[in-house]
């Protein structure tokens, strides 16, 4: 499996970077630890187009060469799981209906490969920087942090890795760590031998992955203090802080979620009305952490996160191909005071907007458009840590603190608001408000193990989306991709989800 993947890693690398700089270095899969180490020595800045990979990996189009316009990086990942839950509702069979229907999981869909690919290249072309270095950390800031930003990206591949191939939650509640999850890729520099490279390829258990993501985000979190990044594009310490407060509240590790939500947070400003209603698609916005500027040259119109999900946008869901509305029981749990109740449309629709998509009643507007299609994309907003910082604190019994994160985060939200306490269930609730259409529903109802009703009196999803998935059946779960089953000797049909 490694030989499979550093080939994706390397066409990778080539999309990203046209630099002589880029051009001259030969591959580090060719070279000793020590001629790595005294490349970074002599010209520490021609790593800065490996880094740059690492992003631009993330907004990769057709990832698995099959030409679908619902694969086009993170951002079609976090859109076809979304909707795999009941808070968007589908307007036509288009683009991600397999996914809406639970019907695009099993090992021969390109789906399951679609997501495979993405994360495990993104662990190899990670893998590809730290083998640049030695057995010693660099003492630069900037080599510390292109070195932070690959331990980082690894941390996140594997946190959806075993996100996606394996039920995260036991029937019972807790965190499944005994389970069978994914391989485990390492570099040269972590010092395994060929034995235990090998042992790795197989189903590791959650358990056993969860130590290596740990691993990796503390390599992270030490070397990317004081690291100064040149774009949002890269990762810094307070998204590998959004990175760890992810990981630890879905491994339920209440306290560690708690405090990295809270610094990573900090230094950002929660959008006021006007910034909410501004399209989320700048990522120089005060709240955003992370995510990727896209320009002229990266950007792929119809294949795209907002051609997907921007009624607003002459694309899939402006033209009504597939307009992107939102669950009729969550809008209406949405107070008429809570600026996001804005960002959709009521009942009624709007005849004045451009385009037909946006014209429909329950119509998403929260997602913009720019006439060149260079919209940005969001990964990551401080809103989200606001969320996670009082979800765990609340969980792990300090009601007070949560209570005054809700407080603080509501009044940018809906100022009238006068809770004073709130539940689990409320919080949850206000992550399905906030984060709609972001990305993270999938995460929030596998780390509950929830599942999904849309058959509910007065729903608005279509009859052919009127359906029931049970919390921990085999649907949620996607298959281990037939080409790693043949072409990888430790994982077998046996094997399979």
């Amino acid at each position: 499996m490694r030989k499979i993947f550093l080939t994706i890693a390397t066409a990778s690398m080539l999309f990203v970077s046209c630099s002589k700089e880029f051009d001259n270095v030969e591959q580090t899969s060719r070279l000793s630890g020590s001629q790595a180490s005294e490349l970074v020595e002599e010209d520490p800045e021609f790593l800065s187009s490996y880094v740059s990979g690492l992003a631009s990996w993330l907004v990769q189009f057709n990832m698995v060469g099959n030409g679908g316009h619902d694969d086009f990086g993170l951002k079609s990942i976090d859109y076809v799981t979304d909707v795999m839950g009941m808070d968007i509702v589908l307007g036509a069979q288009h683009w991600g209906v397999y996914d809406y229907l639970h019907d695009y999981w099993l090992e021969n869909y390109a789906r399951p490969r679609q997501i495979w690919t993405c994360f495990y290249t993104l662990i190899n072309n990670s893998n590809e920087i730290i083998d640049f270095f030695g057995e010693e950390d660099p003492t630069d800031a900037t080599l510390r942090g292109y070195l932070g930003q690959a331990y980082a990206l690894r941390a996140f591949g594997y946190m959806n890795l075993i996100l996606y191939f394996q039920d995260i939650c036991t029937t019972s509640g807790s965190f499944n760590s005994s389970a069978a999850a994914v391989p485990i890729i390492y570099a040269t520099r972590d010092g395994k031998t060929s034995e235990e490279v090998n042992q790795a390829q197989s189903r590791n258990t959650i358990a056993d992955v969860c130590t290596e993501i740990e691993r990796n985000l503390d390599y992270a979190l030490n070397l990317l203090d004081g690291y100064t990044r040149g774009s949002k594009n890269e990762v810094d310490l307070s998204v590998a802080q959004g990175f760890a407060a992810r990981y630890y509240l879905m491994s339920q590790q209440w306290e560690k979620a708690q405090k990295y939500a809270n610094a990573a947070k900090t230094g950002y400003s929660l959008m006021d009305k006007a910034r909410l209603l501004a399209g989320f698609m700048d990522v120089t916005d005060a709240e955003v952490m992370w995510g990727f500027a896209h320009n002229s040259e990266t950007q792929t119109t119809y294949a795209s996160f907002f051609s997907q999900m921007s009624n607003d946008s002459p694309g899939y869901a402006g033209l009504n191909y597939c307009c992107k509305m939102i669950d009729v029981s969550l809008y209406n749990q949405i107070p008429a005071t809570d600026f996001r109740k804005s960002l959709f449309n009521g009942p009624d629709g709007d005849e004045s907007a451009a385009y037909s998509g946006a014209q429909q009643p329950y119509a998403a507007r929260k997602f913009g458009y720019k006439s060149d299609w260079t919209q940005n994309y969001l990964y990551m907003r401080a809103a989200e840590m606001y969320l996670i910082e009082a979800e765990a604190a609340l969980r792990a019994g300090n009601s007070s603190v949560a209570t005054s994160v809700m407080k603080e985060f509501l009044a940018k939200r809906d100022p009238s608001n006068s809770a004073s306490s709130f539940s689990v269930d409320d919080i949850l609730l206000q992550r399905r408000i906030e984060l709609w259409g972001d990305g993270l529903t999938y995460y929030d109802i596998r780390r509950n193990g929830l599942g999904v009703d849309r058959t509910y009196e007065g729903t608005n999803h279509k009859v052919w989306g009127q359906n029931v998935y049970e919390a921990h059946t085999g649907k949620w779960i996607f298959q281990i991709p037939l080409s790693e089953i043949q072409n990888n000797s430790m994982i077998s049909e046996d094997d399979q989800n």
